[in-house]
C-alpha cells in the first residue's frame, strides 16, 4: 500500500471494538530552531518516526537512545516559526546556507547560540519576522519536507503519521501554544500559519476555519498552560482586550477540541493552592516561565485544566456558552527528536543542556529552569476503531482520548442515566456501556423521565489496565466540578481501589503502603492490582447545576527519575523534588448541563444587575476606606451558607478566620480552612477605582461593595453586599451580623453519664 492511503475496505467497527492507541502530540527535531541552539543538530522528523517505531537513534551528545515500548502514532511539531533554517544554515549541502542571512545563523561557538536564539525568539515575541527568512522559497521547502517524512512513515493499520506543527505564540514570555494537526497530509496548506503573523488565539482559530472551507480538516491542541503565565485560559478578556464572548467559546470549540495536560516541563491538571482537598495535586509542579524574564511571574488563575473546567460550567451557567470544553492528551516537547517515557530511561529533553546524568543531578540551570524540576514525558491514548490517520483523528475530534503520565495504562470512562453495578459482571460490559452511556469527551444526555432506579442521577463506568512493564495500579478517582451562581467548586472521590483498605470518616481511602526503597531506588509489585473497574453513581447531584466529571487512575509510588540517578551517581537523592512519583491517567471529561426547565427550578441568585435595577449604589473610596480598614466583617455566602470572618488590617492585609471545612469552597480562595486555622494572611488589599483589590496566586481578584436601596447608614456595614470579579456578575456575599453560633450546632445528641 502507498505510504499516505487509507485502505477503503474496512467495514464500520461496533464502538466496543475501539482499542487504545498511544502515541505522541509533541515532540520537536534539529528543524526547530530553539532545538538546534540547544544542541539538537544531527536528527530530524524522519529519525522522530524511526525513535517511536522502536529503532534507535542518536542523542543530541552522541549516545543511543531508543523507547521502551513502540509507539502507535505520532505527530512531528517542529514550530512553524524558522522552521528548518538555522539547521540548513549550518548545512553547507543546502541552498539556504549560500543565502547572505544565513552567515548570520551560523553557529561558531556559545556566543553565537546566545545570540542566535536572542535574535529570532524576540522577533516572535515582539512580531516583527525577519523577511530574508519568512520567504516562501525557504519556509514552503520546510514545510513540504516534513510532510513528506511523515507520509514516509505512515503505515496504515501498523504505524500512523500525522503532518502537524506547533504554533509558537509567546506574548510577554507567556506560553500560548498550540500543536496543529491534519487530518490527512493530503489536505494541507501551501504553508503553516505561524505566529508571525499574529500571536493572537482568535487569529488562528479564524485561519483555521479558512482552511475547513478550504476542505482542509484540522484541530489545535493547547500546550503547558501551567508556564502561560493565566494567559491559557481566560474568563474575561484575552491578552490583547478581546472580549470572552459566545463567538470566541465557538471558534475555540470549533478548532481547539484538545489540551495537554502533561509534559516534561511539568503537569497543568492542577495546583494545590486551586485544589487545597485534593492530596494528589501536588505532582510535577513546574514555577517558571519560558525566558525567565525578571520582571514577572507566575500566575495560578487561567493556568491549569480543572479550573479551565470549572471556569467553563460558571460561564454556561452565567452566560450561556462555555469556551473550555476540552478533552484531553498528553505530550513531551522533548527537542531531542526521541522522547523519554519512563522515569528509568530519562535523558532529559534539551540536548546539550540537560543531556547528561551529572548535568541533571547537578542542577543545570538554564534560562531560569533547574532541570531536576523535569520529568518524563505524558503520552496519549486515543480510543479508535483502526491505526489510521482518519480513524485516530476523528477520535481526538469527539475528545474520546485520555492522557498517561508516561507508563501506558488504559482508561476508560462511561457515563449515563439507565445503567448499574450489575452489568460489570458482563465479559461484554463495554459493549453495554457503549450502548447506554457515553465515553469520555461526551455530553451527558438529558435524563429521562423514569430510569430503572426511580432516580435521575448520573452513574459512571470506570476502568483501568496497568501498562505490563510498569508499577501496579492504587486506585480510580472521579473528579467533579459543579457551578452555582457564578462560583464554581469541586471534589475529589475514590471510587475503586487495591487492598483491603477502608475510608476514613471523612471519606478518604488512605494512602497505598509505598514499596520504595530509596537507598536502591527499586519498588516492588507487591501492593496495588494489575486491573481496577468500579461503578459510581454522584450522591450529591442537582440537576439544576452544571457539572464535569473525569476518571483519573492512579499507580503504585515509584522511585523518581532523580533518585533513580542519584542511586547511580552515589549521592542522596535531590531533597527540593519528591523522591517518589506515582504515575497517574487523566480522561476527558463527561459534561452535564441541565435542562432549561431544570434551570427553572433553581432558585434564582442575585445578580449585580439585579442590585443596581433596585437601586442599590457601589461604594466609593473613601467608603470603602470607612467600611474595612482596620476593622473586621462578618460575610455569609448566599451559594453555600457558609460564614467568615473577613479582617482588613490598617497595614493592608486581609484575614479570613471561622471558616467550616465541612462547606464546600468557592474557587481561587486557596486554602481558607488552613488559612483560617493558622492565622495566616489570605492576601494583601489595596482600595482602588470603586474596588477592594485582593490577590491569589499573583492574579487580582476586585470585590465591589453594594449599599441596598433603603439601606440606613446606622446598620453599621449589615446588609451590604460584596460582588467577587470571578464570579461572572452575581453578588454573592452579604455582611451579617456576628454569629452567636456558627452553624455547628449539635441537636438531637445525647451525652454519656
Amino acid at each position: 500500500m502507498i505510504a499516505g492511503m487509507v485502505a477503503t475496505t474496512a467495514t464500520a467497527q461496533e464502538p466496543a471494538d475501539r482499542k487504545a492507541y498511544f502515541g505522541e502530540t509533541h515532540v520537536h527535531t534539529s528543524w526547530s530552531f530553539d532545538a538546534y541552539i540547544f544542541g539538537n543538530h544531527v536528527t530530524g522528523p524522519a529519525d522522530a518516526y524511526k525513535y517511536a517505531k522502536g529503532e534507535p537513534i542518536k542523542h543530541p551528545l552522541g549516545y543511543d537512545i531508543q523507547i521502551t515500548t513502540p509507539l502507535d502514532w505520532m505527530g512531528v511539531t517542529d514550530h512553524s516559526e524558522y522552521a528548518g533554517v538555522v539547521r540548513l544554515s549550518n548545512d553547507p549541502e543546502s541552498p539556504i546556507s549560500k543565502l547572505a542571512i544565513a552567515k548570520e545563523l551560523q553557529v561558531h561557538d556559545a556566543a553565537d547560540i546566545q545570540r542566535i536564539y536572542l535574535w529570532l525568539g524576540t522577533s516572535m515575541i515582539e512580531e516583527k519576522p525577519i523577511a530574508a527568512l519568512v520567504q516562501p522559497e525557504v519556509s514552503d521547502t520546510v514545510w513540504q519536507a516534513n510532510n513528506k517524512a511523515a507520509d514516509e512513515a505512515n503505515e496504515p493499520g501498523k504505524f500512523t503519521a500525522f503532518c502537524s506543527y506547533e504554533w509558537t505564540s509567546t506574548p510577554d514570555y507567556r506560553n500560548m501554544h498550540r500543536n496543529v494537526f491534519f487530518k490527512d497530509c493530503a489536505k494541507v496548506p501551501a504553508r503553516p500559519f505561524s505566529s508571525l503573523e499574529s500571536q493572537t488565539p482568535s487569529d488562528l482559530w479564524a485561519w483555521m476555519d479558512e482552511q475547513r472551507k478550504a476542505g482542509i480538516d484540522l484541530l489545535a491542541i493547547s500546550h503547558n498552560a501551567n508556564v502561560s503565565g493565566g494567559l491559557m485560559f481566560p474568563t474575561e478578556v484575552d491578552f490583547q482586550g478581546r472580549p470572552i464572548d459566545k463567538a470566541w467559546a465557538e471558534a475555540r470549540d470549533r478548532n481547539e477540541r484538545l489540551t495537554e495536560i502533561k509534559q516534561i516541563k511539568g503537569a497543568s491538571e492542577t495546583h494545590p493552592l486551586l485544589s487545597p482537598n485534593d492530596e494528589f495535586a501536588n505532582y510535577e509542579i513546574l514555577n517558571f516561565l519560558l525566558g525567565n524574564p525578571e520582571d514577572a511571574f507566575i500566575t495560578i488563575g487561567g493556568s491549569f485544566v480543572r479550573q479551565a473546567l470549572k471556569d467553563g460550567i460558571a460561564m454556561q451557567q452565567a452566560k450561556g456558552y462555555n469556551p473550555f470544553k476540552t478533552g484531553i492528551v498528553g505530550g513531551s516537547d522533548s527537542h531531542n527528536t526521541g522522547v523519554p517515557y519512563r522515569q528509568e530511561n530519562f535523558y532529559g529533553g534539551h540536548a546539550r543542556l540537560d543531556g547528561t546524568m551529572k548535568e541533571r543531578m547537578a542542577g543545570h540551570n538554564f534560562t531560569g529552569l533547574d532541570v531536576r524540576l523535569e520529568n518524563p514525558a505524558g503520552l496519549t491514548g486515543l480510543w479508535a476503531d483502526e491505526n489510521t490517520r482518519a480513524s485516530l483523528f476523528e477520535a481526538m475530534q469527539r475528545k474520546e482520548t485520555f492522557a498517561t503520565s508516561g507508563p501506558r495504562m488504559q482508561l476508560r470512562f462511561f457515563g449515563g442515566w439507565n445503567f448499574d453495578g450489575g452489568m460489570l459482571r458482563n465479559d461484554d460490559w463495554v459493549k453495554l456501556a457503549y450502548s447506554s452511556a457515553v465515553p469520555m469527551g461526551a455530553d451527558l444526555p438529558a435524563p429521562p423521565a423514569v430510569t430503572r432506579s426511580g432516580e435521575s442521577v448520573p452513574r459512571f463506568v470506570v476502568w483501568a489496565l496497568k501498562d505490563p512493564s510498569a508499577a501496579n495500579l492504587d486506585r480510580i478517582q472521579i473528579v467533579k466540578g459543579w457551578s452555582k451562581d457564578g462560583q464554581s467548586f469541586e471534589k475529589v472521590y475514590d471510587v475503586v481501589w487495591s487492598g483491603d483498605r477502608e475510608p476514613d470518616v471523612f471519606g478518604k481511602v488512605p494512602a497505598i503502603q509505598s514499596t520504595v526503597d530509596l537507598v536502591s531506588a527499586t519498588y516492588d509489585d507487591t501492593t496495588g492490582k494489575t486491573e481496577l473497574i468500579g461503578y459510581w453513581s454522584d450522591p450529591d447531584f442537582d440537576p439544576s447545576l452544571d457539572a464535569f466529571y473525569y476518571a483519573r487512575a492512579l499507580a503504585i509510588p515509584t522511585p523518581r527519575w532523580t533518585t533513580i540517578q542519584a542511586r547511580e551517581l552515589g549521592v542522596p537523592p535531590p531533597e527540593m523534588v519528591p523522591a517518589t512519583v506515582q504515575e497517574r491517567a487523566w480522561s476527558s471529561p463527561i459534561w452535564y448541563t441541565p435542562t432549561a426547565d431544570e434551570r427553572a427550578k433553581a432558585v434564582a441568585g442575585r445578580t449585580v444587575d439585579d442590585l443596581e435595577k433596585q437601586g442599590a449604589v457601589a461604594l466609593n473610596d473613601d467608603e470603602l476606606k470607612s467600611l474595612v480598614t482596620g476593622k473586621y466583617l462578618w460575610l455569609k455566602n448566599a451559594v453555600t451558607g457558609g460564614l467568615m470572618k473577613t479582617r482588613w488590617t490598617s497595614d493592608g492585609l486581609l484575614l479570613i478566620m471561622n471558616v467550616d471545612p465541612r462547606i464546600p469552597q468557592p474557587s481561587e480562595f486557596g486554602d481558607l480552612p488552613s488559612h483560617s486555622y493558622l492565622g495566616n494572611p489570605n492576601s494583601a488589599y489595596s482600595i482602588a477605582d470603586g474596588k477592594l483589590v485582593t490577590n491569589f496566586g499573583n492574579r487580582d481578584y476586585t470585590y465591589k461593595v453594594y449599599k441596598p436601596s433603603g439601606h440606613g447608614d446606622d446598620k453599621g456595614g449589615v446588609g451590604l453586599i460584596f460582588a467577587r470579579s470571578n464570579e461572572f456578575g452575581y453578588a454573592n456575599y452579604e455582611v451579617v451580623e456576628p454569629p452567636v453560633f456558627l452553624g455547628t450546632e449539635v441537636t438531637g445528641a445525647t451525652v454519656p453519664e
